[in-house]
């Protein structure tokens, strides 16, 4: 009788654990992007990118191959598409695009993926559009480490997850179920 019941003191806290424990980890990712990852293409009048899940502020930048910042306008996000008017036709050449969002649990997820202009009118070299005369780091290289990565097939960016708390929810939450557990156990030998 005694371990039945512990059993099914158990399978409860289990139960607990794995409703509690499965929304923190339901980071998004990037399944689409409009100039593609790796393409080829002419100057694009904005930057559209789809999420796996909706998402919330939204920041888009733009460097060129001289790592220079490009002007994008103010980036929206509707559900789990997000886009960025460029305010310039881009010169020929190379752009890292990077990106962070937050996901619906509240974590940010970031990535980067590079495309190349070619046969635009506005120049060559891919230094035109900047904004401002100093250089400035692609977005890749100011990321942090990340916890959790990444790459999505269709955009062949990389994305990682900023927080490090799954860890120590996990942590947390197996400790309650082992004292939930023992608790249980203590009761059943006390009604012995």
């Amino acid at each position: 009788m005694r371990m039945r019941q512990l059993a099914m003191i158990g399978a409860g806290t289990a139960m607990i654990v794995a409703s509690v424990a499965a929304p923190a980890s339901a980071h998004t990712t990037l399944t689409s992007a409009n100039p593609k990852s790796g393409s080829t293409i002419a100057s694009p009048s904005q930057i559209e990118l789809t999420y796996a899940d909706p998402v919330s502020f939204p920041k888009v930048v733009l460097a060129d191959s001289a790592n220079k910042q490009v002007t994008v306008g103010a980036a929206q996000a509707v559900d789990n598409k997000v886009t960025a008017p460029l305010s310039a036709q881009l010169p020929n050449g190379t752009y890292t695009v990077g990106w962070r969002v937050v996901a619906t649990d509240g974590h940010p997820v970031t990535g980067s993926y590079k495309f190349t202009v070619e046969g635009s009118d506005g120049g060559s070299g891919g230094s035109g559009g900047s904004a401002g005369s100093s250089a400035a780091p692609a977005p890749d290289a100011q990321q942090p480490p990340a916890a959790n990565s990444s790459a999505t097939a269709q955009a062949g960016q990389r994305s990682s997850s900023g927080g490090g708390s799954n860890g120590w929810l996990w942590i947390g939450l197996i400790a309650l179920a082992v004292i939930a557990i023992g608790g249980g156990g203590m009761v059943l030998k006390r009604r012995s």
